[in-house]
Parts: C-alpha cells; structure tokens; sequence
C-alpha cells in the first residue's frame, strides 16, 4: 500500500472535524447483474465502523433505500445511512409523489421487454436494462413518457434510468446539510448521480473547506464522474484500499 495522497492530509491531522461520505453500488459493493443481489466488499462495514469511531461523520448515501442499505451493510456502528439521494429525509414534500410512482411501477411491469428489471424503492423507480442490452431505447421512451404524463424526472445511471419526484433534492443537498462547520470532507462515488456531490465538494473548496472529490472507475464509469474528480480509484477494491490508507493514517485502531 503506498503512501496516503497529500491531498487527504487535512482529513487525518483532524479527523475530529472530517467527514467522508460514500456511495454504495459501484463504491462500496460491485455492481451486479441482479441490483437486489449487491453487497458490500468483505470487510466494507467493519472499515466503516472503525472510521465512525474516530471521524466526525462517515456517511453512505445512495439511492437505494434506507431498508436496504442497513441489511447490506449490517448497520455499521457510527455510520449514517441516507437512502434515496435524501428523499427519505425531506418528509411531506416527497409523500404525495409516491402515488405517481406506484402508477410508473405499474405501468412499467406491464410493459417492460422481457430482462428489464423494475426496482421500486417506495418514492423512487429504477429501470435496469443490463440484461436486456436491446432494451435502452424502450427504457428511454418510457421513461420520457412519464416524465410528460406524471411530471416525474429521469435521472441517468448505469444501463438504468430512475424516475424520481420533482424536488431539488440529491446528494449534493445531502452532503451540504452534513457537513456544515467541517473542516475536510471526502466524498466517494462512481456515477452520473455522484455529479451533485462532486458539485458540492468543489464549492467547499471555495469556501475553504479541504474537500476531495475521489471516483471510484470501472469500464462503465461515465467520462463526466472521472472528469470531475480529484482522485481515481480502480473500484470497490481501490475505494477500500484508499479508506484503509486513510484509517491507519488517521490512527484508526485496526
């Protein structure tokens, strides 16, 4: 293991005044054929306990709900769960959507090509086409049909599309409401719904908040996410590997 980045430096002199927030999938856990299926690297909420113990704040925030991520992870101790790009959190704002969704669940079960899979978190939908490869174009068309019909917005992800209600709501609002009055902030993600995050950090950085901008890149890692980032990681494994820098460099007991 080499040497911790100099850049992560303000983090472990003062890990009491840091935080590290991390996406899930593609971060933290491999992506999977089966979405339903994806678990955490061996060891992954262990790490993130020890973390929890000695910096201000460790954080996973996903888009998967609140439910999942605490059975994938075990609910580590110390670490904070966000679900749903902070959804689950904003209350009556995002309650009345939930209908709309249901209905784009639905219609989405009737219709999708076989190999499509619906995943309905409750105030979101995904739609995964990775085993159904000829499926993008139905999954695209869909998607702009219920963003016209129900008023619900598309957000891009991995050989996916989410349907989500129209707030501003995601993880870069998350990632600010946590830190405020943090001193260092690195944030960890993979994807396009990591962009809001990434935007986050580099406005701390104006505001002279050491913020690290760290993509966690496989094949699939869109150019925008690697393009935005400070550091680059080779997957789950190279994101693990950088937290154990930063644990032994900030004096985490092992």
């Amino acid at each position: 293991m080499g040497a911790l980045p100099e850049i992560f430096l303000p983090l472990v002199r003062d890990p009491g005044q840091s935080a590290l927030c991390l996406d899930f999938d593609g971060t933290l856990a491999p992506i999977v054929a089966d979405p339903a299926g994806a678990r955490p690297l061996p060891g992954a909420p262990e790490l993130l306990a020890r973390l929890a113990a000695r910096f201000a704040l460790v954080a996973v925030i996903s888009g998967r709900p609140v439910d999942f991520l605490a059975h994938a992870l075990g609910s580590p101790a110390g670490v904070r769960l966000f679900g749903l790009y902070g959804l689950g959190q904003v209350g009556p704002d995002a309650r009345p959507w939930a209908g709309a969704i249901a209905d784009a669940v639905d219609e989405a079960r009737d219709l999708a090509p076989a190999g499509v899979y619906v995943e309905p978190k409750g105030l979101t939908v995904t739609l995964h086409w990775r085993q159904a490869p000829d499926a993008g174009p139905w999954v695209t068309a869909f998607a702009a049909r219920q963003e016209q019909q129900r008023g619900l917005r598309v957000y891009p992800g991995r050989l996916s599309l989410e349907l989500r209600p129209p707030l501003d709501v995601d993880k870069g609002t998350v990632l600010r409401s946590l830190t405020t009055g943090m001193a260092a902030v690195a944030v960890f993600g993979d994807d396009l719904g990591d962009l809001p995050a990434f935007a986050a950090a580099a406005d701390m950085v104006a505001h002279g908040v050491a913020a690290v901008r760290v993509a966690v890149v496989d094949e699939e890692t869109a150019p925008e996410v690697t393009a935005e980032a400070d550091v680059v990681v080779r997957g789950p494994d190279g994101a693990l590997a950088l937290l154990e820098q930063l644990a032994q460099a900030a004096g985490v007991s092992g």
